[in-house]
């Protein structure tokens, strides 16, 4: 079912009268241009215009028969396609009294013609052309013919009908395209996400000309350069796709440096490809697993985030025989979470990728630190979410949440009398500031669980402390944070998704020397004397920061390389499932966000 909200209502509306206005105006200019070049005689010429301006009222009269007819309906179908701005069109066109706006009588407008081959292109963005309507748009075209509109192969019903549907198509595709198809809040309650409104009335105030529209509908993109250097790269992919994909490397046993197996050949092939192999002149023994050869998977193993080894066992060939196919819809879906994403993420931000396991710090578009992290694991994964940090903690005391209290450490407190005592860790009968301390070896833990479970466990500072020697904090409903971990082992690995949610940093003393470097009341010699001190101190930041905690699956790096990663929370599938059901149902929920967000995003 379609429906609006409000502030839709009111954004789309402006839009689309300011959008009226100024083909109005580039139709008087063609008029004016007409009748400059006419070479028939005035009366000839006044009579032609009379009988097209009554093809016009004609058909302005059928689209105000089809609109008043379905006003406050939650359900309007035109040549075929459910039109999900209903509630919307009525009081719009009636402000122009119903006049069309992609017709006049010569046929198509300009901007009409720009908009079919829009749309038509709309998988460069991911998207998919048929669901605006694209069908009835080209009949439309094909419909005009001898470049007029006429009343003898189509009633003016038929020509109201596919103005409609031109209205319809360009709201429900320039929502797409600038704030996603799905509104990630009701497919994931853990993605909190929230896109500005972009005044769409400037932004189309000048569209007259088929090239205007182009660029108008060219500045609903996402600006990020991660979203167009990924555009990018999907087109190429389906250029290869065309060619007939990249060859698949035969199963077997691990394929090891300087051997020779029937098997390198296919591998060879498979690796240039996509460049991962520098295209020279074969070797003379193209079987032979060569140096340069090891190089190349090598390559591809670390853009696939994969353990950089030269080999090719289980995982790299997975990967390897992954078709065009699946790495092109990989990128859709990519490109779709970019739509989400707030259109200024700041000068300076911190940046993390869940499934990548990364921090990045930006400044002006350029990484200034980076550092390997640790994300939650599957059953308490990672939010996303965009937070102010404000302030740091030095020494920080942990307050154990809930749920890891009763799921994590109740059970080894029931074996082990020592265990609070081991990790310094305080117990309170209550989750109040003012609850008293209770001496844990008193208490049957036993008698306890996740639906009787009165106690609050606060963790000292020190080397067993949880949260390390800082914690980096930034408001959010989840309360997650970043802090440093007295675990470190677990940095070396490839995949860390071993939390419950908040993210463990390897080098938090780098993070916190470049939040306090612009405050003079602060000094990495000072910062460090605390630290040895093992005191806890607040440091609030003199500058705060946005960071910004994300989830994508494939990107290009800042040195222009598309990598790949494993999707760890299994997201991939559930937003390509959404993403396939027929926009039938679907609502302008997203003309709200870009330019406002249009509800037309399916839930």
């Amino acid at each position: 079912m379609c429906r609006t909200d409000f502030q839709f209502k009111m954004t789309a509306l402006g839009v689309l009268f300011v959008l009226a206005a100024a083909l109005s105006a580039g139709r008087a200019a063609r008029a004016d241009r007409f009748e400059e070049d006419a070479t028939w005689s005035d009366g000839f010429l006044q009579e032609e215009r009379i009988g097209l301006t009554e093809t016009m009222r004609l058909i302005a009269g059928q689209i105000e028969v089809l609109l008043t007819q379905k006003t406050g309906a939650s359900a309007f179908v035109c040549r075929g396609e459910p039109i999900c701005a209903i509630q919307l069109l009525p009081a719009f066109y009636a402000q122009r009294q119903y006049q069309p706006l992609w017709l006049d009588e010569q046929g198509l407008r300009p901007t009409a013609l720009s908009l079919i081959r829009a749309v038509f292109s709309a998988t460069d963005d991911g998207l998919d052309p048929s669901d605006y309507h694209l069908d009835t748009m080209i009949a439309a075209q094909e419909a005009v013919g001898s470049g007029r509109v006429s009343l003898t192969d189509h009633s003016p019903e038929q020509w109201a009908e596919f103005d409609i549907v031109f209205t319809d198509a360009f709201l429900l595709y320039c929502s797409h395209l600038s704030g996603g198809r799905i509104n990630p809040q009701t497919l994931h309650n853990d993605w909190v996400i929230s896109v500005p409104a972009i005044d769409m009335m400037e932004v189309l105030n000048e569209v007259v000309t088929e090239t205007q529209l182009d660029r108008a509908i060219d500045r609903l993109r996402p600006s990020h350069r991660g979203y167009a250097e990924l555009r990018a790269r999907l087109i190429k992919l389906r250029e290869i796709q065309v060619q007939g994909g990249w060859p698949q490397v035969p199963d077997g046993d691990t394929l090891e440096p300087d051997i020779r197996d029937a098997r390198v050949l296919p591998l060879r092939h498979r690796l240039l490809a996509d460049g991962d192999l520098p295209v020279t002149e074969f070797p003379e023994a193209p079987d032979h697993f060569d140096e340069e050869l090891v190089a190349a998977v090598k390559r591809f193993q670390m853009r696939h985030g994969l353990k950089a080894d030269g080999r090719v066992g289980r995982r790299t060939l997975e990967a390897l025989n992954t078709t065009v196919a699946q790495r092109i819809r990989q990128i859709e879906l990519n490109l779709e979470r970019w739509r989400w994403v707030p259109g200024d993420l700041g000068d300076r931000y911190i940046y993390v990728n869940t499934a990548d396991f990364r921090l990045e710090v930006v400044e002006h578009n350029h990484v200034s630190l980076e550092m390997p992290v640790i994300v939650g694991k599957p059953a308490r994964r990672t939010p996303v979410f965009s937070s102010q940090m404000t302030y740091m903690v030095v020494n920080p005391e942990w307050t154990v949440p809930f749920t890891i209290a009763v799921e994590d450490m109740l059970p080894q407190a029931v074996g082990d009398p020592e265990f609070f005592d081991r990790l310094g860790i305080r117990v309170y009968f209550g989750w109040d500031e003012k609850a008293p301390p209770i001496d844990p070896s008193y208490i049957d833990w036993r008698a306890y669980g996740s639906n009787n479970f009165p106690f609050r466990f606060v963790q000292a500072p020190g080397p067993s402390n949880a949260l390390g020697r800082f914690k980096f904090m930034f408001p959010n409903q989840f309360a997650v944070y970043l802090h440093d971990t007295p675990h470190r082992g677990l940095f070396g690995r490839i995949e860390r998704d071993f939390s419950s949610g908040c993210i463990r940093i390897s080098d938090p003393v780098a993070l916190a020397e470049y939040l306090i470097r612009e405050d003079p009341s602060w000094s990495s010699r000072k910062l460090r004397k605390i630290l040895d001190q093992r005191k806890t101190e607040v440091i609030h930041i003199a500058k705060p920061i946005w960071v910004h905690l994300l989830y994508l699956t494939t990107w290009v790096d800042s040195d222009g390389t598309l990598q790949f990663r494993k999707d760890i929370y299994d997201l991939d599938a559930e937003l390509a499932k959404a993403l396939g059901r027929r926009r039938t149902h679907a609502v302008y929920g997203g003309i709200a966000g870009r330019f406002g967000r249009v509800s037309g995003n399916v839930n």
